[in-house]
């Protein structure tokens, strides 16, 4: 009995991440694209043009140094954006409805969308690294490293578009957070710069941002160089997937932003 109901929620999971995945290649004009032109403009203004002022950073040079920060920038934009306009678009054409009345447990629902997710930014983050090697030669250091703070991160942030998503009215809603918040914390996580080059003080306070664990934990992997303990970050981000996916939990179980 528990193996034949582990495989109907397997079904459902399953049928949730197929969706979202063919969702974001019918529309990939949308979904893939636009990441991609933005990523390569950063290459040539921030790697090419500025990056020839800067000179090395960590050891390596500018360009290198940079290329894993706008992978991993491109991962997090994505894989929250993908599940906070999936699933705020469930709720728009009510047909989320259906997922709460079916006998999919909730845990089930926010893993599916959570994966449709992180399979998003895994793909952008695939097409950016692929156009990074244009610009620059990267060898991965820790290839066990590098692939499981990028999918990490991912969970964390799809799990952060989830709680967008539930707590959204309207479109507008959905737009505050990656423009207030997520935003201003990718750019000043250290995408762009090591935090040994700020004043003491403000190197406190930047440890105070998540993602300066995430973009120097992937830097780590690929270069070998991070402005932070590896394990710090580890434990930083799975503390965070912990507490994200029990919050997604609660407010499912509890239907706020879902039932009228």
């Amino acid at each position: 009995m528990r193996v034949s109901r582990f495989r109907e929620n397997y079904i459902g999971f399953q049928t949730i991440v197929m969706r979202e995945l063919v969702r974001v290649l019918r529309i990939w004009i949308q979904t893939l694209v636009p990441p991609a032109i933005s990523m390569t403009l950063y290459f040539i203004i921030f790697g090419g043009l500025i990056g020839s002022r800067v000179g090395q950073m960590g050891g390596y040079s500018y360009m290198a140094f940079l290329a894993p920060g706008l992978i991993m920038m491109a991962v997090i934009n994505n894989s929250y954006a993908n599940v906070v306009s999936s699933f705020f678009g469930a709720k728009f054409g009510r047909h989320v409805e259906e997922l709460l009345v079916s006998p999919l447990p909730n845990a089930y629902i926010v893993l599916g969308y959570v994966a449709g997710g992180v399979v998003r930014g895994l793909l952008v983050g695939i097409i950016v690294t692929i156009i990074s090697l244009f610009f620059t030669h990267l060898h991965v250091v820790h290839p066990l490293i590098t692939v499981s703070v990028v999918i990490l991160a991912a969970v964390v942030f799809s799990l952060g578009g989830f709680i967008n998503a539930v707590f959204a009215k309207k479109f507008d809603d959905v737009t505050i957070i990656p423009t207030f918040i997520l935003t201003p914390l990718t750019y000043l996580g250290g995408v762009f710069y090591s935090i040994h080059l700020l004043p003491e003080v403000w190197q406190h306070i930047s440890r105070a941002n998540p993602i300066l664990y995430m973009v120097n934990a992937f830097r780590y992997g690929i270069l070998g160089v991070s402005d932070i303990s590896i394990g710090s970050a580890y434990a930083i981000i799975l503390l965070f997937i912990l507490g994200l996916f029990s919050f997604s939990l609660l407010l499912l179980n509890k239907g706020v932003g879902l039932r009228t």
